[in-house]
């Protein structure tokens, strides 16, 4: 077991775990994150706990800290010189009239003079020939400049909101790696084919599909198909619909036309049977193979 804490550089934003050492926080501290440009400040909103051994709470970076006056102050002035990019690059963007829509700005200060380095994400339909607006975003800003372009997945990821089930989005909170999602779970969990429903914020299947998909696949694997007929107490029937959440099918018996919900063990009895009877034993020799004439 250890210790593990969470952290986050925006309010309601990603979580990052920490390994918070020998030291002990509260929800609300501002802590230093190690990263690559040096000491971040961030947000405790989980206090160190013990956990299991998981692999992703595995190698975790170790926290530096409290931060100090001397830090809260070079954070909020990186946070004001992000607003000013964000804005500038805006304003250049529609003056040049691109095709392209700024999404996150970072701003990374190695605290030498002219070694500024400010970092656009931006989304575009396709290509965008931004040399002209490098120059003069960095005469703007007297910085280095540095323009990436990102996908849907990563605007929204970058952007946050809500998603069609009230909560904040999966990928700006916690998913680390998106997985990939096909319209095959969709249909597998009677979802219907409309691309408004099961689509994201991001214009993309929902990564929700992906939980639940092993579960419905599992039940399908062990329940008789859709249209398959089986044997009940009261007659013969044949399954309509799964109901993975209830762990039962709809039967519509054969003989009164009436639909009933049965559970999962009363329509697999007959399943297993006919497996029994039609699978061929183990003993039983082979069949010789006949040899073709040449």
């Amino acid at each position: 077991m250890g210790r593990v804490m969470a952290v986050s550089f925006e309010r309601y934003g990603r979580l990052y775990y920490l390994d918070p050492g020998q030291e002990t926080y509260g929800v609300g501290d501002r802590v230093l994150v190690p990263t690559e440009s040096g000491a971040e400040v961030a947000e405790c909103v989980w206090a160190p706990e013990w956990v299991d051994d998981e692999p992703e709470f595995a190698d975790l970076p170790v926290c530096a800290g409290r931060a100090g006056q001397t830090e809260l102050d070079r954070d909020a002035a990186n946070r004001r010189r992000r607003a000013e990019a964000k804005l500038v690059a805006k304003q250049l963007i529609k003056k040049n009239d691109l095709p392209m829509k700024v999404v996150a700005v970072d701003y990374i200060d190695s605290g030498a003079d002219f070694d500024q380095l400010v970092v656009i994400y931006f989304s575009a339909p396709h290509r965008v020939d931004f040399r002209t607006l490098v120059g003069e975003l960095a005469r703007s800003l007297r910085a280095r400049i540095d323009l990436r372009q990102i996908g849907s997945r990563d605007s929204a990821r970058l952007i946050g909101g809500l998603g069609n089930c009230g909560r904040e989005l999966c990928c700006a909170t916690f998913l680390k790696d998106f997985e990939p999602v096909s319209l095959r779970m969709a249909k597998l969990q009677d979802l219907p084919p409309n691309p408004l429903k099961i689509s994201g914020a991001c214009g993309r299947l929902m990564c929700c599909l992906k939980y639940e998909h092993p579960l419905y696949a599992e039940f399908a694997r062990q329940v008789p198909a859709v249209g398959q007929s089986v044997t009940l107490e009261g007659g013969e029937g044949t399954v309509v619909a799964h109901q993975v959440p209830a762990d039962s099918v709809l039967v519509r018996m054969n003989a009164t036309g009436a639909t009933m919900s049965c559970s999962r063990a009363s329509v697999c009895g007959s399943r297993h049977a006919y497996v029994s009877r039609t699978a061929a034993p183990e003993d039983a020799p082979a069949k010789p193979r006949r040899r073709r004439r040449t």
